[in-house]
């Protein structure tokens, strides 16, 4: 038996964009559900650093920084670089000019941020950054949404859209136990699903098969909202533009200190303050709890004499040709990054640093040392080190000997004597896709015909509309932005 829940407005997603979205909607006046396919609300923003790029802000004018829509506007297009001619232009207006705004709105429903930092080619300081962690947009938002009345459905798959008179009124979902229903809305239907960087095969249609094995960094990004709304006549734009794969280490099993904070305001403000006040000798083992979690290697560390081992203990790429396309592809997808003592050594003071987060601070060798012990390994011998990475004693012998003999290193120096050092397991992700369905000013989305399909709205990933995001912090801006945009234009939708 199949049951019904209608509500005005229902909204597909509670990441960043969908929790916006249902936030507006409701402040709207509107009756709000929203399902949610994970155990909790958060979705691919609360996988995020927490960085949310804007312009003309109380952090900006705080440390005397004019800034302008504008500028922010002109800016976006340096950070395209080739890619600018594939922009929606409309949709960047609305980003820019919307950003001061949303940020606020943030901060009004209790999100604390820092910065804001600078990140070129932006001409002045724009990135604010979130603490103490990503978790904090979904904490605020959910326990906000719900003060309105706002209905969250967790653990709750959506499969297709119900069309009734050539318009969305609903979905069909299933429960986790397993029971079918139809989710109907009397006014509109808001994709705000994510992206589709764990589906394979959205990623083969629409970018290359190179990224097909290529692992998500949120494995429910799954692009269901993109199915459904590309199964009743709607197309997606710039659907080959994948960031990926890059290489990260991988996450730690259990949460650090900085994921077990909680995030409420009080203790947001608190660690602002800290962060702004106290010097960096009393703050560096805080800021580094948050840096080591699950970033990427600096690619200084493969150009300095790092080599790349696979489970094999074999050498299987050249570490200065984007090796992370190779990592994918190899046996349990993992590596490591090994190197002797000289070049480890460099990588402990600046400008020779392990990563970074952006706008926060380095992390060099000690860091990982004490923070990531997990993928840390020293060992005197390579016969030590080749048993602490559990690879092949002989094959790792090998790829050094051979390594060291070939004329291919050119100007990286050759492995030497022990101590031996290797960093790892890393992988290689996709960490999003850019594709995004086709919608206009009101984020509606379009047909082939570039007209509205009635009673459907896009937002965030799902709605990106060809909109190009890079640099950091444009992609949490926009999902905060466009889930506005489209929860206030849904509740407004009717019936024609």
């Amino acid at each position: 038996m199949i049951k019904t829940h209608t509500s005005e407005v229902l909204i597909i997603g509670a990441g960043g964009a969908g929790l916006a979205a249902a936030y507006e909607a409701a402040k709207a006046g509107s009756q709000v559900t929203v399902l949610e396919k994970n155990p909790e609300p958060g979705g691919s923003t609360s996988w995020s650093v927490g960085s949310v790029t804007a312009s003309d802000t109380p952090h900006q004018r705080a440390a005397g920084i004019e800034d302008s829509a504008d500028a922010h506007f002109e800016d976006l297009a340096l950070h395209a670089g080739n890619l600018v001619s594939r922009d929606n232009l409309k949709l960047r207006r609305i980003l820019a000019d919307n950003s001061s705004e949303m940020l606020q709105w943030l901060m009004d429903l209790g999100v604390v941020f820092v910065g804001p930092q600078e990140e070129p080619p932006h001409r002045v300081a724009r990135m604010h950054n979130v603490v103490p962690n990503s978790k904090s947009f979904a904490y605020h938002l959910t326990r906000h949404c719900k003060s309105l009345g706002v209905v969250i459905h967790t653990n709750t798959n959506t499969t297709d859209l119900i069309i009734e008179k050539n318009r969305v009124v609903g979905v069909h979902a299933t429960d986790a136990q397993g029971q079918k229903w139809r989710y109907l809305a009397n006014r509109a239907v808001v994709l705000a699903s994510g992206d589709y960087s764990g589906s394979e095969d959205l990623k083969r249609r629409f970018a290359s098969e190179s990224v097909v094995p290529v692992e998500p960094v949120n494995r429910t990004a799954t692009g269901d909202g993109h199915r459904m709304a590309i199964s009743v006549g709607a197309s997606v734009i710039n659907g080959d533009i994948v960031r990926g794969p890059i290489m990260r280490f991988v996450p730690p099993t259990g949460k650090n200190f900085i994921q077990r904070l909680p995030p409420g305001t009080a203790i947001a403000r608190c660690i602002a303050w800290s962060m702004k006040h106290l010097p960096q000798r009393l703050l560096r083992p805080f800021l580094m709890s948050f840096l080591t979690t699950a970033l990427g290697p600096s690619p200084d560390l493969l150009r300095e004499g790092g080599l790349l081992i696979n489970k094999a203990g074999k050498r299987f790429t050249d570490e200065l040709n984007a090796p992370a396309k190779d990592v994918a592809r190899q046996p349990e997808k993992i590596a490591w990054i090994m190197m002797d003592e000289s070049t480890a050594a460099k990588f402990e003071r600046w400008p020779y640093f392990v990563s970074t987060a952006p706008g926060v601070a380095y992390a060099y060798m000690k860091d990982y040392k004490r923070n990531r012990p997990d993928i840390f390994h020293r060992a005197n011998t390579l016969d030590e080190l080749a048993e602490k990475l559990g690879v092949p004693t002989s094959a790792l012998q090998s790829t050094v000997k051979d390594y060291n003999d070939s004329a291919e290193r050119g100007a990286r120096p050759t492995i030497g004597g022990g101590p031996y050092y290797a960093l790892g397991p890393v992988k290689s992700y996709v960490v999003f896709t850019d594709g995004g369905l086709r919608v206009n000013e009101n984020l509606e989305v379009l047909d082939h015909a570039d007209l509205p399909i009635p009673g459907l709205f896009a937002a965030g990933s799902a709605g990106q509309g060809g909109l190009l995001l890079e640099g950091h912090g444009h992609h949490l801006g926009w999902a905060f932005v466009s889930g506005r945009i489209a929860g206030k234009n849904a509740a407004l939708n009717a019936h024609a």
